[in-house]
């Protein structure tokens, strides 16, 4: 009987720990980078919203260059690209180096 109660103690302990660890979202934090890529993809010209990840590099004059954009809808990829491709950014990322960042696009309003 006694056993017992241990093991229902453990697994009232352990299931209550699973609960307030997965209840709390991380904070999303803004870095100065995502603020510049945020300005340089305002006022998209058509009306959709798109969920999408670009991945792109830094070249050595500190220019974007975009390796490719995870959509299957052209207008996305080319809205992204235009917006993006050998936009200087005063970020300080790695020359070279690949990034791949999450893009969400809004309906305008």
């Amino acid at each position: 009987m006694k056993n017992v109660k241990v093991i229902l103690v453990a697994t009232a302990f352990l299931i209550g720990t699973l609960f307030t660890t997965a209840a709390v979202p991380a904070p999303v934090k803004k870095t100065n980078f995502s603020v510049e890529i945020e300005k340089l993809l305002e006022n998209p010209n058509f009306d959709i919203e798109v969920t999408t990840s670009v991945c792109f590099v830094i070249n050595s004059d500190g220019e974007i260059v975009v390796l490719s954009v995870d959509t299957k809808d052209s207008v996305v990829e080319r809205f992204i690209k235009s917006r993006l491709n050998y936009e200087k950014i005063d970020a300080h990322l790695v020359k070279g180096r690949e990034y791949r960042v999450p893009v969400r696009i809004i309906k305008n309003e």
